[in-house]
């Protein structure tokens, strides 16, 4: 048994401008120059700048430099 049903739900209401003169007499021009002003400061959605890898998650500390002979050398691998 099939049910036509309806969800109000899912139904939207329509939005209020998010910007509405309120005083003066602005041209189709000047309205559209604020719009534009207003969208260039707003940023947009840019995504975040990614973070920089930690030293410690970092793959190349798994790698072992190669040993370099000489005075001090054992004391030298220990020390990145």
């Amino acid at each position: 048994m099939a049910r036509d049903v309806t969800n109000d739900e899912n139904e939207t209401a329509p939005e209020e401008p998010r910007l509405r003169l309120v005083r003066g007499d602005a041209s189709p021009e000047e309205i559209a120059a604020l719009f534009a002003v207003l969208s260039a400061a707003s940023g947009g959605n840019e995504a975040p700048a990614p973070r920089p890898t930690s030293a410690w998650a970092s793959r190349e500390r798994l790698v072992r430099r190669p040993l370099t002979p000489g005075p001090g050398a054992w004391r030298a691998s220990a020390w990145r």
